[in-house]
């Protein structure tokens, strides 16, 4: 039996509640650390590396959803799991202000945790989405879930921002508990029941080792081009990630709460984005998936641009429509990546499903500290050069915008040409 419209849309509810915790503590908890507690930007990137880095271990997740039978519980513990980690940062965050190495060591352990709950938790639920989808449904499936996502996301950041301000350590706290509480409860009634009713979900008898299954996946040509594809793409796309808000605070003069609101109205422009391409390559089928792609590449490094070159007017009301363009234009390009994988998981050897997906998050999650990383780490050395924070945090824009151009060269070569379907990936680059 495979996944109705509604049981699609429940795992939404799933990937949104996965959004909204993990926005706190990748936008908002960086922003506290950067400009409230003038910490250097690299701690929290080195943070938030890590939790990204844990999630190398998504194939293994992966493996598991193929051989096992238990997604509903990796799930639904995952989420706990990530609620537990998000509500340790938000205390490491107020522990900075009294001991730094006690809070340091709260945040590590905390961010662990965050690593291994978006794991277990995404990674499985992408597996059920995957087996238990009709292929006729897959795209679309991509695109429902992922837009509920960036909803979250856009609705956490939004409301959320509102609430911090004025911002004080206990209204932290209140603001990360409810959004915990609420995603994990929200995940254990989305997904109740659809595992048993999915016959794709039946366990399976699997007697290859984990490390040799990982090694067939990663010979076939189209899972590990469509791989170098997702990792430099992710890369350019999580750059500004951790640089974005305090480049608002310090050189726009946001406050916490307008920070976090700009978050919001950047995933705002994501799910913009996400809807246009859902509905003129799949509903109306104009242009490739791959012409999207490129086209939301390329849009991204111009919105960068430009966000680098507002830094030297300074003027507020000019930053916030410079960050929805470049939601609008990342959520073209992901929302064309995503209906790609999603068909391509299915490719090649059966029942290797959840082990591509694990293959390709892990690469987007080790995109994502690198570039979070690089990204902070260079705005800390421009900052140390630079007479001007404007200059400091311009200079890496362009930087990620020049990487996002060769992204859409990538995608050129990659990618093939398939006029309002699902691109396959050129086997013999």
């Amino acid at each position: 039996m495979s996944l109705g419209w509604i049981s699609i849309i429940r795992l939404g509810l799933v990937q949104m509640a996965l959004g909204a915790i993990v926005v706190l503590t990748t936008s908002t908890l960086n922003r506290l650390m950067v400009v409230e507690l003038a910490l250097p930007a690299v701690l929290p990137g080195l943070l938030v590396a890590l939790h990204y880095g844990i999630q190398i271990t998504r194939p293994n997740w992966g493996y598991r959803s193929d051989t096992g039978g238990h997604r509903t519980r990796w799930i639904i513990g995952g989420m706990a799991v990530l609620a537990l980690g998000a509500l340790g940062a938000s205390v490491g965050v107020l522990l900075f202000e009294t001991s730094f190495w006690a809070a340091l060591c709260v945040s590590i352990l905390a961010y662990a945790l965050i690593g291994l709950g978006v794991g277990a938790s995404g990674t499985s639920l992408l597996a059920l989405l995957a087996t238990s989808t009709a292929p006729h449904r897959r795209a679309a499936a991509a695109t429902i879930t992922w837009l509920m996502m960036i909803f979250g996301i856009a609705m956490t950041a939004g409301v959320s921002g509102a609430f911090l301000d004025p911002y004080t350590p206990m209204r932290l706290m209140e603001v990360v508990g409810v959004v915990t509480g609420t995603a994990v409860l929200v995940t254990a009634l989305a997904v109740w029941g659809i595992e048993r009713r999915c016959a794709a979900s039946e366990t399976r008898t699997e007697s290859t080792p984990f490390l040799e299954g990982l090694r067939e996946v990663w010979a076939e040509p189209s899972a590990r081009n469509f791989t170098i594809f997702v990792f430099l793409s992710m890369t350019a796309y999580f750059m500004q990630e951790l640089i974005l808000e305090p480049y608002a605070g310090l050189v726009f003069g946001f406050t916490p709460g307008q920070s976090t609101s700009l978050s919001g109205a950047q995933n705002g422009g994501v799910f913009l984005g996400m809807l246009t391409v859902g509905i003129a390559a799949t509903g109306l089928r104009f242009g490739s998936l791959r012409a999207w792609v490129i086209a939301g590449c390329l849009g991204s490094a111009a919105s960068l641009a430009l966000i680098s070159l507002l830094g030297g007017t300074a003027v507020p009301a000019t930053l916030t429509p410079a960050v929805v363009l470049l939601g609008f234009f990342n959520g073209m390009f992901a929302v064309a990546a995503i209906g790609s994988m999603m068909a391509l998981a299915s490719r090649g050897r059966a029942e290797r499903e959840g082990t591509r997906m694990g293959l390709w998050g892990a690469a987007q999650a080790l995109a994502a500290g690198f570039g979070g990383l690089i990204g902070a780490a260079a705005v800390d050395v421009m900052r140390a050069f630079a007479t001007q924070d404007a200059t400091a945090f311009g200079a890496v824009f362009l930087a990620e915008a020049a990487l996002f151009v060769v992204a859409a060269g990538l995608a050129l070569r990659v990618i093939e040409h398939n006029r309002g379907g699902i691109p396959a990936v050129i086997p013999g680059e």
